[in-house]
């Protein structure tokens, strides 16, 4: 474990970064999700286009994507914006079309990017972020205990 701390950081690295301005992270949050589906359109055609090397370069986008969101941001829904937008275009891209062409069959290289793809992007969205919460609202201070003579 310790050999991910100079890659991945502690949990005091990561509460310690301040939050970039709201502004910025929403609209961050959007060009993430048209960037997750991007990569799942991409990945789809690629992990088929060069069967054991294709899986792998595929996943390596989808980690890059989902890890970069989450940094950027500082908050968990910057891994979970891209995944969405995965999600939701490798739905259409799994659904056959009328004329029975596929553009995800069902063959081990594809259901490797399918569970690889899910399993990365829910492993970055439970990683360390600045905030506990999913949209950056930053944690309450915690309470002291008041004594008699305190008040």
């Amino acid at each position: 474990m310790k050999l991910l701390h100079p890659v991945l950081g502690s949990r005091e690295d990561r509460l310690a970064e301040p939050l970039p301005p709201r502004g910025a992270r929403i609209t961050a949050y959007a060009v993430l999700f048209l960037l997750g589906a991007a990569v799942s359109v991409c990945g789809a055609f690629v992990q088929a286009l060069w069967p054991p090397v294709g899986v792998l370069l595929a996943l390596l986008a989808c980690l890059g994507l989902f890890y970069g969101g989450l940094r950027a941001t500082g908050t968990k829904l910057g891994a979970g914006a891209p995944l969405a937008g995965w999600f939701l275009v490798l739905a259409v891209l799994l659904a056959p079309r009328p004329e029975g062409d596929l553009v995800l069959s069902a063959t081990a290289t594809a259901y490797a990017y399918l569970f690889g793809g899910s399993v990365l992007g829910v492993v970055c969205a439970t990683l360390p972020t600045s905030t506990g919460f999913l949209f950056g609202v930053p944690a309450a201070e915690p309470r002291r205990a008041v004594k008699d003579g305190d008040r």
